[in-house]
C-alpha cells in the first residue's frame, strides 16, 4: 500500500513546490499630443513631399499607453500617432521613467501628423523637425505612461487573430501581404467585458493622401473609436508589418449608397477605420485564454550602416537632426561620433531590436517598416531576374524563429530606420526587375541593402535569448 501511495505523494509535493503563474496587472491611458496649429512656426505634415504645412486640425493625435506588471517586472507599451519617433527621443523618454524595466514606444507611421524626423520641411534642405514640439511630446508620452501605471488592475488575458487581405493593397512587386490582425484583451476576473485591448494591424495610415492639409491620426482614430464603441474599453493600437508596401485598398470601401470611396476623402478614412475595428472584433470573438506572465525582455542596441546617400546628405545639411557614428563593420560596436560636416567613410546610426516574453506570447519589436516576406518567409520563387543581389541568402523569417509561440509584431518600435527590404529583392541599379524602366519605391527610404541582414540576425538573437 505504501508503494502505491508514494508516487501520489511525490506528485502532490512537486505540484506544491512549482511556482504558480504570477498575477498580471495592467493599466491603460491616453494623452493628447496634438501640436498647436497657427503659431509662429508652421507644423509640417510628414510622409509625402516637402512644404505640406497643416492648415487646421481634423482630429487629435494621441500617445496611448499600456503598463503591464507581474510583481517582478514592469513594462510600458506606448503607441504614438506619428510617422516615426526616432531612437534618441525614445531614450530620452526612458530616462524619465527609471522605475520601469522596459519602455517600448512604437509609432503608427501616420502620414498626416507632424514631422518628427525632419525630412518633410518647407524645402529639401530645410528640416521640418521642431525641437520645442519634441521636448513637449516627450513629456506627454511620459505622462501617458505614468497615468497608465497609476491605474492598474489584476487581469487575465485572451489572444486572438482574424485575417482579411482585401483590406490591404500591396503597391510593390512581388505581391506579399500581412492581412492578419492580432489582438490581446485583458479582463478583470469574472468580467467578460475587456478592461482594455492591444490591437496590431498592418497598414500605412495614409488614407488621406498627399493633398490633405488637416492634421489627423488618419484611419487609426475611427478604428479605435469602432473598437471602443463595440467593447467599451481603451485600445492600444499598434502598427505591424507595413513594408512591401501595405496601404489601404482601392475599390473596396463603400459608402451607405454603394459609392466607392477613395484616398483623400475623410469618409473613406472613417469607413476604412471601421472595417479595421470590425476585424478586431472578429479577432476578439476568436480569442482564447493566454498566460502573459512572467514578463521578460531581451533587447539589443545596435549600429546600422547608412548607405543611403540622401540620408547622409540630409544629416550633413541639418535636415536630419540625429547623431551619426563611424561605422566599424560590427553592428555590436558603436563607433566614434561624427560631426555633421564629416562625410568621410561610412556613417552609422544607433537603433534597437527587442523581443518581449509575455508568458506564452512573444512580442517582436522592429525599428522600421519590415516587409512581409521577412515575417512569413514568403519569398518569390523563382527569383525575379535583374535584382541587384540575386545570390544573397534568404533571411530567416520571424515565424520560423518564434516556432510554436503565439506572437505579435510591433513595427516602428523605438525607431524609424525606414524600409527593411529582403536583400535578394534589393533593386536600385539598372536593369530593373519586372521589366521596369526605374526602381520600385522602397530603396529610396531604406538605410541600405544590408539592413535586413543585420536586423533579422539580431531578431533571431533576441528571440533565442528568451528560450
Amino acid at each position: 500500500m505504501t508503494l502505491r501511495i508514494l508516487p501520489v505523494i511525490l506528485l502532490l509535493c512537486l505540484a506544491t513546490a512549482l511556482p504558480s503563474p504570477a498575477a498580471l496587472r495592467v493599466g491603460f491611458a491616453e494623452v493628447d499630443i496634438t501640436p498647436r496649429i497657427g503659431g509662429e512656426r508652421p507644423v509640417y505634415l510628414a510622409g509625402y513631399g516637402q512644404n505640406r504645412a497643416a492648415t487646421g486640425i481634423h482630429d487629435a493625435i494621441w500617445s496611448r499607453a499600456a503598463v503591464l506588471s507581474d510583481g517582478e517586472k514592469t513594462i510600458a507599451l506606448v503607441s504614438v500617432d506619428l510617422v516615426g519617433l526616432q531612437y534618441p527621443a525614445v531614450l530620452a523618454i526612458r530616462k524619465k521613467l527609471p522605475a520601469f524595466d522596459y519602455v517600448m514606444v512604437s509609432s503608427t507611421h501616420n502620414h498626416e501628423g507632424p514631422d518628427v524626423v525632419g525630412l518633410w520641411g518647407p524645402a529639401p534642405i530645410i528640416s521640418g523637425f521642431d525641437r520645442a514640439y519634441q521636448d513637449w511630446l516627450i513629456e506627454r508620452v511620459v505622462e501617458s505612461v505614468r497615468a497608465a501605471a497609476a491605474d492598474t488592475h489584476r487581469v487575465t488575458a485572451r489572444y486572438g487573430t482574424a485575417s482579411d487581405e482585401t483590406l490591404l493593397r500591396d503597391s510593390r512587386l512581388p505581391i506579399a501581404k500581412d492581412g492578419t490582425l492580432r489582438l490581446v484583451s485583458f479582463h478583470r476576473r469574472g468580467k467578460s467585458r475587456p478592461l482594455g485591448m492591444i490591437v496590431q494591424w498592418n497598414c500605412h495610415p495614409e488614407s488621406m493622401g498627399s493633398r490633405n492639409t488637416l492634421l489627423t491620426a488618419d484611419f487609426t482614430t475611427p478604428a479605435v473609436r469602432q473598437i471602443r464603441r463595440t467593447h467599451d474599453c481603451p485600445v492600444l493600437y499598434v502598427t505591424g508589418t507595413v513594408g512591401g508596401l501595405m496601404t489601404p485598398p482601392g475599390n473596396r470601401i463603400k459608402d451607405d449608397d454603394g459609392t466607392i470611396l477613395g484616398e483623400g476623402d475623410f469618409r473613406y478614412t472613417e469607413r476604412y477605420g471601421q472595417e479595421v475595428g470590425k476585424l478586431a472584433t472578429r479577432a476578439f470573438q476568436n480569442s482564447e485564454p493566454i498566460q502573459l506572465t512572467p514578463l521578460r525582455v531581451a533587447a539589443r542596441p545596435f549600429t546600422l550602416p547608412v548607405a543611403n546617400k540622401l540620408y547622409v546628405t540630409a544629416r550633413v545639411v541639418g535636415v536630419l537632426p540625429r547623431p551619426g557614428y563611424r561605422w566599424t563593420g560590427n553592428p555590436a560596436e558603436l563607433g566614434v561620433p561624427l560631426a555633421l560636416q564629416n562625410v568621410t567613410g561610412t556613417m552609422a546610426v544607433q537603433s534597437e531590436v527587442a523581443c518581449l516574453g509575455l508568458g506564452e506570447l512573444r512580442v517582436i519589436c522592429i525599428p522600421g517598416e519590415i516587409y512581409p516576406e521577412l515575417v512569413y518567409g514568403t519569398y518569390q520563387q523563382p527569383l525575379e531576374k535583374d535584382v541587384d543581389f540575386p545570390d544573397s541568402a534568404l533571411e530567416k523569417s520571424v515565424v520560423e524563429m518564434v516556432g510554436e509561440n503565439r506572437w505579435m509584431l510591433f513595427g516602428l518600435a523605438n525607431d524609424e530606420i525606414g524600409y527593411i527590404i529582403p536583400r535578394r529583392q534589393w533593386d536600385q541599379e539598372p536593369p530593373f526587375a519586372y521589366g521596369r524602366d526605374s526602381s520600385q519605391y522602397g530603396e529610396m527610404n531604406s538605410c541600405g541593402p544590408e539592413t535586413a541582414v543585420i536586423v533579422m540576425k539580431l531578431v533571431e538573437e533576441v528571440i533565442m535569448a528568451l528560450r
